[in-house]
């Protein structure tokens, strides 16, 4: 088909065009002094009107089946077109009369999508109305075929009505010798040469004449492959140069597919601009994410930097809660209570070790709380100063704090929480019931001997005194006093003792507490700020959506870009037309 190149370049320039106005749309390019891509299919697309007039039976619809390579219009020996028929592209094979003498002819066929058809009566036709309606149409005719027969081409009918046509269609006219293989090449020589002679007579000018056998060029065309020997014979191949030249090829149609190509290119300019923009606002968004984040840790850094005093005041209230357990275990190990607690058990380890770590525990959650109260109000503040940073710069509504209140308060809850659990297990991991029990143990162990002997010399005494011994008694109940009271001195010396390593293992230890609680109270406030940092879910998933909508954008943009340039290429490759011509 004559003008492939012509109708791929604009076909693949409209698909680009689209492709860059759908990209514009997409980024918010404002597409103003770089044309209306939209009107591309109006600019480009409508289709060329060619019409075929001439004499009955010089072989007008032969011409066009031939030019098409399709059997579109019907041809006989009679005259078979009785009324202007235009053909054109139809998803169905229909046949319209839009006004008398004028039948519209859908064809579901590609290439009348470039190309509309409008076969007419022979110009000597009975009735004037057909001549009226197809000079009406020459105007916006792209080229006018004047089908001449070889057997009589200078017709005074056809000459008659070229003289008839307004200067405006003169350009667009050529004059087809047709079934010229009836005659010998040398007699369409001579006939060429008189169609000159007569078209600058009766014209003025001579018009582009070409000499060709419809038959035998529709014949060429439906053998597969096509039989190039018997085209070349039917002089088809400068006809349809000389179509392609005036129609696709011409300088007015490349400077329009130019045109629309620089328009498109600068359309993409300005998407890419638009682009780079976006790139640089995402870029810029993620520093300023990046800098929140960091205002978050600063913030961590600033409460971890009170920790010192923080826990200078758990020290001393370490050192308390070590003087009052050691008092409640002074009062524990009483005579008459450790007597007791020999014939029951003894759980004081465990006791002294709960009642100290609940003590610690409460102070310390107490500190907690407050710590986590000033935490959140910190917060609380952030987020209000950062709904308005994060409006101004990524034009995303956070809203009040108020929102945050379920998540703040759950936050400091878990913070007290935690360091309340890891007070207690500091406590634990001192091992002061471990230490103490086995010094219990060694005093029980003393005591409980001393008393089974005093126990033991009382149950003799009275034994002896039972079987009316004299002296035994006294001898023996002295003895059991003398066990009873060095029993009670060294349960009172003991305790002392006991007391006084219990106290100063914990003093000891409070360093080490404290150090260990240093520890979890700065991973209480890492998890806490994690846990507010995880507010900014919304500022995240801003970002991730603008980079995955920006990343493809920006591929499809370089695919637009490339094929542009091969447009840009393939235009500036176009070679000029065939020069018009008679030919054989």
């Amino acid at each position: 088909m004559f003008g492939e190149r012509y109708f791929a370049a604009r076909e693949r320039l409209a698909a680009v065009t689209a492709g860059i106005a759908a990209l514009a749309a997409e980024t918010g390019t404002k597409l103003a002094g770089t044309g209306a891509l939209g009107d591309l299919a109006d600019g480009l697309g409508p289709p060329f009107l060619f019409v075929v007039c001439g004499e009955v039976n010089a072989g007008k619809s032969a011409l066009l089946n031939a030019l098409f390579g399709h059997d579109l219009c019907p041809t006989s020996q009679l005259p078979e077109t009785r009324q202007v028929r235009w053909y054109r592209h139809g998803e169905r094979t229909r046949d319209v009369t839009v006004v008398p003498h004028l039948e519209e002819c859908y064809r579901p066929l590609g290439w009348l999508r470039d190309f509309h058809l409008i076969d007419t009566p022979g110009i000597a036709a009975p009735t004037a109305e057909h001549q009226r309606l197809s000079a009406r149409l020459l105007p916006t005719a792209a080229l006018v075929l004047v089908v001449l027969p070889v057997s009589n081409p200078w017709g005074a009918a056809t000459w008659n009505f070229l003289s008839q046509l307004p200067p405006e269609v003169h350009g667009r006219l050529v004059l087809v010798i047709q079934q010229c293989d009836r005659v010998a090449a040398a007699d369409i020589a001579v006939i060429l040469g008189h169609m000159r002679d007569l078209s600058l007579k009766r014209l003025g000018f001579a018009l582009p004449t070409f000499a060709v056998s419809a038959k035998l060029a529709f014949e060429a065309k439906q053998s597969a492959p096509v039989d190039a020997r018997r085209l070349a014979a039917s002089g088809f191949p400068a006809l349809e140069r000389h179509i392609a030249a005036h129609v696709c090829d011409a300088p007015e149609r490349q400077a329009m597919l130019e045109s629309w190509r620089a328009q498109a290119a600068a359309a993409l300019r300005a998407v890419d601009d638009r682009l780079e923009s976006q790139g640089r606002m995402i870029r810029h968004q993620a520093v300023f994410l990046e800098d929140e984040e960091h205002n978050i840790a600063g913030m961590r850094e600033r409460f971890i930097a009170r920790l010192p005093h923080h826990l200078h005041g758990v020290a001393e209230v370490f050192q308390q809660e070590s003087v009052w357990v050691g008092h409640l275990l002074r009062r524990r190990l009483g005579a008459l209570r450790s007597v007791y607690r020999l014939l029951v058990g003894d759980p004081t380890s465990h006791a002294m070790e709960t009642a100290f770590i609940e003590r610690l525990q409460a102070t310390v959650e107490a500190v907690a709380e407050k710590d986590g109260e000033e935490v959140v109000d910190a917060c609380r503040q952030h987020w209000n100063e950062l709904a308005e940073r994060v409006l101004k710069v990524m034009n995303v509504k956070l809203g009040d704090a108020s929102q945050l209140d379920g998540t703040l308060l759950a936050m400091r809850s878990r913070f007290v929480k935690r360091l309340g659990q890891a007070a207690r297990e500091g406590i634990g991991n001192l091992k002061v019931r471990t230490q103490l029990g086995k010094e219990l143990a060694r005093r029980n162990l003393s005591l409980k001997s001393f008393t089974f002997v005093t126990l033991l010399l009382v149950a003799a005494g009275a034994t002896c005194g039972a079987l009316g011994l004299a002296l035994a008694p006294p001898i023996l109940m002295a003895g059991a006093a003398f066990f009873a009271l060095t029993g009670l001195v060294i349960a009172w010396l003991t305790r002392r003792v006991v007391v006084a390593d219990f106290q100063e293992r914990l003093l000891d230890t409070c360093g080490g507490f404290a150090a260990a609680l240093r520890s979890d109270y700065e991973e209480a406030l890492r998890i806490v700020f994690q846990d507010y940092s995880e507010t900014l879910a919304a500022i995240r998933r801003h970002l991730v959506v603008a980079k995955g909508s920006l990343e493809p954008r920006q591929k499809r943009w370089h695919e637009l870009f490339l094929t542009l340039k091969e447009i840009e290429q393939d235009l500036a490759e176009i070679p000029p037309g065939a020069r018009s011509g008679a030919r054989w």
